[in-house]
């Protein structure tokens, strides 16, 4: 375990990025040249380079703090395409390290912050902490603890130094996404750049956050297959949130040996929760990764970390409702007329198919009227058709609302999580509750929909 705070040189954390994206681009071209060559022993050479870059990858990333390892989770939860099919599981496998594995700072550092941020000493707060993390993040670790009641609690901690390293990490960002252009060329990097400046702040004020957490509780609280532990106020600052503990297993165990039936099962919770959910309590939380789920002995799913999360109004949702609608439809110059009243586009209809396109990329999977297999390498083709469309003649001006981008966000990281479950449904019986106003087609959607009954409801379109 480190023993020093997170690292606030900009120039030093900017020679260690660069340094990692030299070897890692070394590697990626001797991987294609090795790729070229029309041999056996060229591919087994050039799987090896790949293998190796994955690791890199990892080495790279989980070093770094913020933003840095924002993007890093962010290819560990998605598959973009960056290595041959045959060996993908392997290459996410190792990135997926990358989702509760960050590097951890040392006790004494996180002991610090505690006191300083609740104002009590340690021992007073709690009758017993854990000094090993159980989890350590983008920003954050987590320990186990226990309150003098009797209460298990899991505390989490912003790094000391963090915030300075952070907009270190600001400034150096450049060379983050200059790595993320050698991995998958043709990657939108300036919205990724513009989505990270705008949330990382919001991400280090674990008192918004805080609320956010204790908004979901409440929302959930006595869900049938969803739990969001409470927030101990007492014991909550701008630096610290404690918790109700959770005991499930992570994402990674779950992979293991669930059989399907079960995985379709967690498919559908997973959709009701970061899909359906925010339509219905206008609640988003944009985060759908791997390290924030834990799975229950029960069936049921926990939910964990809303530092991005973002408020829905009736109008959002009409809007989001619509143009989803147009694309399930396959109406171009409806959707396009939707953009438009958005001021978001310019209504020539010689864009609307190519703008139906990119929406048809990105929410496709959800509305097909059969059972389809979630595939994670899916995820590559929507950033691809979003980003071509993105360059296209018509779209320079394309400026869609915040929610539209964030709900883009987590759709794209949505499925990749439901690829990594290869979780199977038909996923348009999940959508049309919203979508199209249909009762619940599933034992889970009524048991839901009893839950949520007079209290919330999906707005009319």
């Amino acid at each position: 375990m480190s023993t020093r705070h997170v690292g606030r040189s900009r120039v030093g954390r900017g020679v260690r990025f660069a340094g990692g994206a030299a070897g890692l681009a070394a590697r990626q071209a001797t991987a294609r040249a090795m790729a070229g060559r029309d041999s056996e022993a060229g591919r087994r050479a050039a799987t090896k380079q790949q293998l190796k870059a994955a690791e890199g990858l990892v080495k790279v990333f989980s070093g770094m703090r913020g933003a840095a390892m924002k993007v890093g989770q962010t290819l560990s939860a998605v598959d973009i395409g960056l290595v041959p099919e045959e060996i993908r599981p392997q290459f996410q496998e190792t990135l997926a390290r990358l989702q509760d594995d960050a590097e951890p700072v040392s006790f004494s550092a996180i002991t610090n912050v505690v006191e300083r941020d609740t104002g009590t000493r340690l021992a007073d707060a709690f009758a017993d902490i854990d000094p090993e993390p159980i989890a350590a993040a983008s920003i954050g670790q987590v320990h186990r603890a226990t309150l003098h009641d009797g209460r298990d609690v899991a505390v989490k901690v912003q790094y000391p130094g963090i915030a300075e390293a952070i907009h270190a990490d600001m400034q150096n960002l450049r060379l983050g996404l200059k790595l993320l252009n050698v991995l998958a060329p043709g990657i939108d990097t300036r919205a990724i750049a513009d989505e990270i400046r705008e949330r990382i702040g919001e991400e280090l004020d674990y008192e918004l956050e805080a609320d956010h957490h204790r908004e979901m509780a409440r929302l959930y609280r006595g869900h049938p297959f969803i739990v969001v532990p409470d927030v101990i106020r007492s014991l909550t600052g701008e630096r610290v949130i404690v918790t109700e503990y959770v005991e499930g297993r992570r994402f990674r165990e779950v992979l293991a040996d669930t059989p399907q039936a079960d995985r379709d099962r967690y498919g559908e919770i997973l959709v009701r929760f970061y899909l359906n959910g925010p339509l219905r309590h206008r609640l988003l939380n944009g985060d759908p990764h791997p390290g924030n789920s834990l799975f229950l002995d029960d069936g049921r799913i926990g939910f964990l970390d809303f530092g991005f999360a973002k408020h829905l109004d009736d109008v959002n949702v009409r809007q989001v409702v619509a143009s989803t609608r147009a694309t399930y439809e396959g109406d171009a110059q409806k959707l396009l007329a939707i953009a438009s009243e958005l001021h978001a586009l310019d209504p020539d209809p010689a864009i609307a198919e190519s703008f139906l396109a990119s929406y048809a990329a990105i929410f496709g999977w959800a509305l097909v009227d059969e059972p389809v297999q979630a595939d994670a390498s899916k995820t590559a083709d929507m950033m691809r058709t979003y980003t071509d469309m993105r360059a296209s003649q018509g779209f320079e001006g394309l400026t869609l609302p915040a929610e539209h981008f964030v709900i883009f966000r987590g759709m794209f990281l949505l499925l990749g999580l439901l690829g990594q479950l290869r979780s199977c449904n038909r996923w348009l019986d999940i959508t049309r509750e919203w979508l199209l106003d249909d009762d619940p087609a599933t034992p889970l959607g009524r048991d839901e929909d009893a839950f949520f009954a007079g209290r919330f409801s999906y707005p009319a379109v």
